[in-house]
């Protein structure tokens, strides 16, 4: 298991081994979602996109 820290609170978000890109994360302490990238077995994350409202789709 990998700790990394919330890039808005600074807390630790604990990752697991079999994360995979593309992953969403939440941090316990704020709430922000986080998306995992996996690229040679280095795990990073950064803030997740907003979901936006699609209108007459």
């Amino acid at each position: 298991m990998t700790e990394l820290n919330c890039l808005v609170c600074k807390s630790d978000i604990e990752v697991e081994e079999s994360v995979t890109t593309g992953e969403i994360l939440e941090c316990g302490s704020c709430g922000q979602e986080h998306e995992v990238h996996v690229e040679s077995n280095l795990v990073s994350i950064a803030l997740a996109p907003e979901i936006e409202e699609t209108w007459g789709e």
